[in-house]
């Protein structure tokens, strides 16, 4: 599974740097790799906010995707994520979200896998790829890493790709 870190308010590394370690401690969950971080523009929200640094980690996990989202959750409200009474896509200590898990597809009230706007966001498929360069979209199998170029560069998308 890849977990998808972001942070834009505070010490964004060590905030990051925590929640890794975090994820790490989780029973039932060992981290495999993690991305670069890299500083991006918000998207959404309110205008007035500072940059996210974001990145992702790659980790094994035997919990259920829900329980492990709960887990994240924790570790959220631990680092000082506020959810109540602030601007969705505003400015936030943490956000960590379940980005992707190979073949699997998870549609429920509390979660959606893949992550319901990852093929629309750099800042989570570019370290999403960085961890697994041939991830696939199961819904569609689209290689990841190309849904990644045709957002960076649209005049290369595949229609216009040569051979």
């Amino acid at each position: 599974m890849v977990i998808g870190l972001g942070s834009n308010l505070g010490d964004r590394e060590a905030t990051l740097e925590r929640a890794v370690a975090a994820i790490a401690a989780l029973p039932g969950v060992t981290t495999v790799a993690r991305s670069r971080w890299r500083e991006t523009e918000p998207v959404g929200g309110p205008p007035d906010q500072g940059p996210f640094l974001n990145g992702a980690v790659l980790v094994d996990s035997a919990l259920d995707s829900e329980v492990l989202l709960a887990r994240l959750l924790d570790i959220e409200r631990a680092l000082g994520r506020v959810r109540e009474g602030v601007a969705r896509f505003g400015p936030r200590a943490i956000d960590l979200d379940l980005l992707f898990a190979g073949d699997l597809v998870v549609r429920s009230e509390a979660l959606e896998i893949p992550h319901p706007r990852l093929r629309e966001r750099v800042f989570a498929l570019e370290p999403l790829v960085e961890l697994w360069p041939d991830a696939r979209d199961p819904r569609d199998g689209a290689p990841l890493a190309q849904v990644l170029v045709t957002l960076l560069c649209p005049a290369r998308g595949p229609d216009t790709m040569s051979p």
